[in-house]
């Protein structure tokens, strides 16, 4: 992604709101998660045709459409596919690329990415921000909805953890899961620990246990954006692992609660501002 010197959390005039999630998400990770879904969720814009003849307006793409899509080559030789968030950033970008007329088409992104598996995309190229999407990248944005596969580990009665803190804080991947966790209700308190399994893994990890409301389905959806965010705010790619809290449970559970503070915690009177009309005067 490009860097910009400013990152305002406010929408800008001229663009919508994947155009907003990729700006932010250029330097915070907690925006990635929504950027991804809001794009797999999108209608975007390349360059090419469906086998008709160039006119003024995209045409719809679906599945089965046949499509010519147009390559631009990289300065190390290598191709891409261009694609857009809106017509209004394509024709800049276009701008003085051919002097033929360049048609153009919509389809929805997750179509896109179904019908061109094994090549490597450019969302927003020559824009001030813009992301550059690898084969495998794809792969798991269609398989997972995010860029990291979170595996689940259940521990038998015989695991024998060692839990602490960690002598180095990590504070770009707190600040990070903090803004992800403000903007979900469901979370009530996050805590942070290292733990280490001998029998798995020769070096600890960090633990991150999530406090929070919801059903099984709404808390696996948590825990994927909360991995996909916390592995992109550590350097190496450093494994993070996840677990519920419940405070019926010993265990993780009790050590959390009872011997550690919440790096986050719900504010419920803003919350309940929300969902508690006001009285007024009559």
């Amino acid at each position: 992604m490009s860097v910009p010197h400013d990152i305002p959390a406010a929408a800008q005039p001229d663009e919508n709101e994947l155009e907003r999630l990729l700006r932010l998400s250029v330097t915070q990770a907690a925006y990635r998660p929504a950027f991804y879904q809001a794009l797999l969720e999108a209608t975007v814009w390349v360059l090419g045709d469906a086998g008709q003849p160039t006119i003024d307006s995209p045409v719809e793409i679906a599945h089965g459409s046949e499509l010519n899509l147009l390559h631009w080559e990289k300065q190390d030789g290598s191709s891409i596919i261009p694609f857009f968030s809106s017509v209004a950033v394509l024709e800049r970008a276009a701008a003085g690329e051919s002097e033929d007329e360049q048609g153009f088409v919509a389809l929805p992104a997750r179509i896109l990415f179904e019908m061109t598996q094994g090549e490597e995309l450019f969302l927003n190229p020559k824009s001030e921000y813009g992301k550059e999407f690898y084969p495998s990248e794809i792969t798991l944005l269609l398989n997972t909805g995010g860029l990291s596969a979170p595996t689940e580990l259940v521990l038998d009665a015989e695991s024998q953890l060692l839990i602490g803190q960690p002598e180095v804080y990590p504070s770009a991947m707190v600040d990070a899961l903090t803004t992800l966790f403000s903007q979900k209700k469901p979370v009530r308190r996050a805590f942070l620990a290292l733990i280490h399994d001998k029998n798995l893994d020769p070096q600890p990890n960090l633990l991150v246990g999530i406090e929070a409301d919801g059903s099984e389905a709404e808390v696996d959806a948590l825990i994927r954006e909360a991995g996909n965010v916390a592995s992109e705010s550590l350097p190496d790619d450093s494994p993070v692992d996840f677990c519920i809290i419940n405070e019926k449970e010993r265990g993780l559970s009790h050590y959390l609660v009872s011997h550690t503070q919440p790096f986050y915690q719900r504010k419920w009177g803003s919350w309940l501002r929300n969902i508690i009309p006001s009285s007024g005067k009559a």
